[in-house]
């Protein structure tokens, strides 16, 4: 069974981490910075756009990093994309929302910081439950390949 992932596929991928991230995080982020909810929602917005684009290009690297180190898909090489993912979107993410909320760095690491905090488990829980779902349809289409 192939378990590389196209870029279709990762596209895909990408499309629902961040929908569902939004649909999360614009009414939160608006909660605790008081801010208004037009303002967060294009913060919340760029920086998704931002995310989807480093997860497309992140996934790819860090399947080819997997198969070139015979990682398994267990817990620790989970543990280790989430860590890589979110510590590369920080340096990403943090110059964006300190011009965008004309904020200092530091606030702004600050601010990303309470994010990662919810993306963190976040990301670990999404992709181990997109593996779980698409190995269950790759199973499933298999007979029908046959």
């Amino acid at each position: 069974m192939n378990t590389t992932k196209s870029i279709t596929e990762r596209v895909f991928q990408a499309l629902g981490f961040e929908g569902l991230a939004l649909l999360i995080c614009t009414p939160l982020l608006v909660w605790i910075t008081g801010r208004p909810a037009l303002e967060m929602g294009a913060v919340t917005l760029g920086i998704s756009l931002l995310a989807l684009t480093w997860n497309i290009i992140f996934n790819s690297l860090f399947d080819r990093l997997k198969a070139r180190l015979q990682l398994a898909n267990g817990g620790k090489t989970r543990v280790l994309h989430a860590l890589l993912f979110e510590g590369g979107l920080i340096l990403f993410a943090v110059p964006l929302i300190a011009v965008w909320l004309n904020i200092s760095l530091v606030q702004a690491f600050i601010l990303d910081i309470g994010v990662l905090l919810f993306f963190l488990p976040y990301t670990y829980v999404y992709h181990w439950g997109y593996d779980v779902l698409r190995e269950k349809f790759l199973q499933q289409r298999a007979p029908e390949q046959a």
